[in-house]
């Protein structure tokens, strides 16, 4: 999709209630226009600037630019706030929060070759991490090494041809969760554990899979019953997880997902799915 001719909202706002969840989605390697990419960089703090600078290769510097850019632009739509003028800290777990929001928005990013993501909601802790399924690591080692028990032997009971599929449904799980946290791998790996359903439907193009639960080890202090987590398909490359902490007066919520691609300064796409 070519968003620079498409968009089809360029100087819109969105409201986000607090049932909604809405994930956004970017391809960086859709964007080389020099103007454009010079107008992020006028976006950036001088300490954005100085970390995107840092990265060795030059792949990785655009993505760190479109990923701030991104960010930046994408809350603009939700308060009256020029991209340029966000300021975001470190909050209690470590997790980027944004300074003086106008509203109580919570956001999580995540980036992988070829796509970035940002999950976006009210209140609600949240995390998202996606993955890109090609790569060529030895994921069923990576598998035995740090998935819970349960994980393991569910994984490795699957025909071998499914396990690869399956392994990256854990992953991103596993990472949308401790993301929703803030702490990262200070949370052993195995010290939760999901379960996963068939879902309703096959996981094929624009496929989500909510039927998911979440337990934890004994001496892992968490409540299963405040969590919901979500597996998107967007395509064979690409595997998506969602994890949200629902607040208390958020427990019993039927979240509502609604799915946008962003070309940033320029406009956005509410999409039917990812």
């Amino acid at each position: 999709m070519n968003l620079l001719s498409n968009v089809k909202n360029t100087k819109a706002s969105l409201n986000i209630e607090k049932n909604e969840i809405h994930l956004w989605q970017i391809s960086p390697n859709n964007i080389t226009q020099p103007d454009l990419l010079n107008r992020y960089k006028d976006l950036l703090t001088d300490d954005e600037t100085k970390k995107q600078q840092r990265y060795k290769f030059k792949q990785d510097r655009h993505d760190a630019l479109i990923t701030r850019a991104f960010i930046r632009d994408l809350l603009s739509y939700y308060a009256d706030i020029p991209p340029r003028d966000w300021r975001f800290d470190k909050g209690e777990k470590d997790k980027p929060e944004i300074v003086n929001p106008p509203l109580p928005l919570r956001f999580n990013i995540s980036h992988t070759k070829g796509l970035i993501i940002c999950a976006v909601t009210l209140e609600d802790d949240i995390g998202c991490d996606v993955e890109n399924t090609t790569r060529s690591n030895d994921v069923l080692a990576i598998a035995d090494r740090y998935f819970s028990i349960n994980e393991t032997k569910a994984l490795f009971s699957l025909p071998q041809e499914q396990q690869r599929n399956r392994f990256f449904d854990y992953w991103t799980l596993k990472e949308s969760y401790i993301k929703a946290w803030g702490l990262g791998l200070a949370i052993p790996l195995k010290d939760f554990s999901f379960t996963i359903k068939q879902a309703e439907k096959n996981a094929t193009k624009n496929a989500t899979n909510s039927r998911i639960s979440l337990d934890f080890a004994k001496h892992r202090v968490d409540d299963p019953q405040i969590w919901r987590s979500w597996l998107f398909y967007p395509n064979e490359k690409y595997r998506i997880a969602l994890s949200i902490r629902a607040t208390k007066n958020n427990q019993k919520t039927d979240y509502k997902l609604r799915f946008f691609q962003s070309m940033p300064l320029i406009g956005f796409d509410e999409l039917e799915g990812l």
